[in-house]
């Protein structure tokens, strides 16, 4: 299934894509919210389905509403650094031979058509387009990376982005380059895990302006789904509502000759993921 959330910020509707790819129908008589607790509920999974096969749920105007994050009250967003070959090679930095974990707040979670604002004094800020793994079941200690993919309740599009002054050259973690506002646009769908059945083998491409900056395919992971999940399970508990942002292909600006391109005001990015939907995004001046 591909479900969404539909509707103002702060008042979007549970709702879920028809099988056409076009119809958006109306959850919100069944469900609460997409979140944790619903991928956690096998039931209400089942019901959603059973309602959608027997036609019974009502049309919503999607293309009239603003499309939200797909998911609603996210636990943490926990994030692995330099997790494809590619990407690792580009920046010169060593292939990590343990995943590198940061954090996001939840608070920096927008739709995945908002607006993104550029922090005040920036002049780093990057793109980075991002399997992100929904968890839809408890994980700890978990003992391989098969049931870390049977942990996971779906995937989406994420948008990490990165101020890469903050991140790099202001000291400490590279918290402050990640957490500004806006700064993780995340959907339009969360796309249930049984309509993904090889997570390492979608292609994922970003667009500046119209120009290819990103064209790769998540067979580069240095670390795939399954092993991440297996992995950080044995630093943290991972609850249904859980994101991990899985790391980023080759063609950021920080990894471009001089002068970097680096992202001002006016331009826009899209970005897409085989299965996953589009994103597009115009930044502004914070």
């Amino acid at each position: 299934m591909k479900l969404l959330r539909v509707g103002t910020a702060g008042a979007e509707r549970p709702a879920l894509l028809d099988e056409d790819g076009v119809t958006v129908r109306d959850l919100s008589g069944l469900v609460r919210d997409i979140d944790g607790d619903l991928l956690a509920d096998d039931a209400a999974l089942d019901r959603i389905r059973a309602a959608a096969v027997a036609g019974e749920l009502p049309v919503l105007d999607g293309a009239a509403s603003r499309i939200g994050p797909p998911l609603g009250r996210i636990g943490k967003i926990v994030c692995i650094g330099l997790n494809y070959h590619d990407h690792a090679s580009e920046t010169g930095a060593e292939i990590p031979t343990e995943p590198i974990i940061f954090f996001k707040a939840p608070d920096t979670v927008v739709g995945p058509d908002d607006t993104v604002l550029v922090p005040r004094n920036s002049r780093k800020t990057d793109w980075e387009v991002e399997l992100a793994v929904v968890i839809g079941r408890t994980a700890r200690y978990l003992d391989s990376a098969a049931d870390g993919l049977a942990h996971v309740g779906g995937y989406a599009i994420s948008h990490d982005v990165s101020e890469r002054e903050f991140q790099i050259e202001r000291g400490g973690t590279w918290d402050k380059g990640k957490n500004c506002e806006t700064f993780n646009p995340l959907g339009p769908w969360l796309v249930t895990a049984d309509e993904v059945p090889d997570p390492q083998a979608l292609s994922l491409k970003l667009t500046v302006n119209g120009e290819v900056k990103q064209d790769g395919t998540t067979a580069d992971q240095i670390f795939g789904v399954g092993e991440l999940v297996r992995y950080v399970s044995q630093f943290m508990t991972l609850y249904p509502g859980d994101v991990i942002n899985t790391g980023t292909p080759a063609g950021v600006a920080l990894g471009q000759p001089e002068p970097k391109p680096y992202l001002r005001a006016g331009d826009v990015v899209e970005l897409e993921i085989e299965g996953l939907g589009a994103q597009r995004q115009e930044f502004k001046d914070a």
